[in-house]
């Protein structure tokens, strides 16, 4: 099955490039390109893309705004949002995370890479780049206030919370696997239910998760 790729960066070359890129990967194919988030929006809806390749800083509306919409939108299956950025240390890192995006490459990336990133996400997994990870991490250090477990936590059984635990320190399933002695599709089921139990998207809002209520510690 063919992935729909949409790309949306301000800057022609850049999204031509991306085109190109994309479009040399068998499984993967381009829908359409945007130069803002606005049109971004409009293209989702009339192309139903499996991947958005979300740049940040755009004019008329950025990517992060532009992914609390897209992810907002009813009465349809909302694609992955993989954010693309120049910088590492994006104060947007954050934000973007809190509205839905599934994954946060550097767009020097090497390419083979950035066409992984678009399969893992595409296939419902999130995917950080080690470097936004850290900036990730220091942005909840800094952060003073905690949000309240809500009622769902309780309803984690005690494995549960072992997996929540380390998927929110950016365990894949066979790390998992390998670390409490379960079969990957053991810990792919675990990791499922606690998606369903806490009502998150995907992995990367289960690591904002943790971080806010405290459940994982920075360090």
């Amino acid at each position: 099955m063919t992935i729909g790729v949409l790309v949306v960066d301000d800057q022609a070359l850049v999204r031509g490039a991306f085109r190109v890129l994309v479009d040399s990967a068998p499984d993967l194919e381009v829908l359409g390109e945007a130069s803002n988030g606005a049109e971004a929006l409009e293209l989702v809806r009339a192309t139903r893309p499996d991947v958005v390749l979300m740049d940040v800083r755009m004019p008329v509306m950025d990517g992060i705004e532009a992914t609390g919409h897209i992810l907002a939108e009813p009465g349809q299956a909302s694609p992955r949002i993989l954010i693309l950025t120049t910088f590492d240390l994006d104060e947007y890192v954050y934000a973007a995370l809190r509205a839905g995006a599934s994954g946060f490459m550097l767009k020097d990336t090497p390419p083979e890479e950035l066409l992984s990133a678009i399969r893992v996400v595409a296939g419902g997994d999130a995917l950080l780049a080690p470097s936004v990870t850290r900036r990730l991490i220091a942005e909840f250090a800094t952060q003073h206030t905690r949000a309240t477990p809500t009622a769902a936590f309780l309803t984690l059984t005690e494995r549960e919370r072992e997996v929540f635990g380390l998927v929110a320190r950016g365990r894949s399933n066979q790390e998992l696997g390998e670390e409490l002695y379960i079969s990957a599709a053991t810990a792919k089921t675990h990791v499922s239910r606690i998606l369903m139990k806490l009502d998150a998207r995907d992995r990367a809002q289960l690591v904002v998760i943790a971080y806010e209520t405290g459940f994982i510690v920075p360090g």
